[in-house]
């Protein structure tokens, strides 16, 4: 059984960079053929891809994003982090860490593992 798990702050102050691990067990980032995948979903609107990086190691943005955010990994962890510069209180959202087929997640059932989310709240 896959399981994947957030972790970061809940509470980011403005223009700071927010950084977000996800741990994996019952997988692997390096050998699973998927995408390992952040998404957001702010308050009272819908999923937001935001990037994801392939078992090989390349990663993809969202156009949305590139400017600003960046995803890696740290192997000896299994582990995959999200790291968003110059955060504004539109940041505000849960953020997930997936595991899925497909590039983009834009519905729940695009991903076939995913964490329980976290809260992070832009605000001064």
């Amino acid at each position: 059984q896959v399981q994947l798990q957030e972790s970061g702050p809940g509470l980011v102050k403005p223009s700071q960079t927010l950084s977000l691990t996800c741990t994996v067990s019952g997988g692997s980032i390096t050998t699973d053929r998927v995408y390992w995948t952040w998404i957001r979903q702010p308050p009272g609107k819908g999923l937001e891809w935001m990037g994801a990086i392939a078992y090989s190691g390349l990663t993809y943005v969202s156009p949305s994003l590139k400017s600003r955010a960046s995803i890696s990994r740290d192997t000896s962890k299994n582990q995959f982090t999200l790291q968003l510069d110059s955060v504004t209180p539109e940041d505000t959202a849960v953020y997930h860490c997936a595991r899925a087929g497909r590039l983009k997640v834009t519905a729940r059932e695009d991903g076939d593992y995913w964490g329980q989310g976290t809260q992070v709240t832009v605000s001064s």
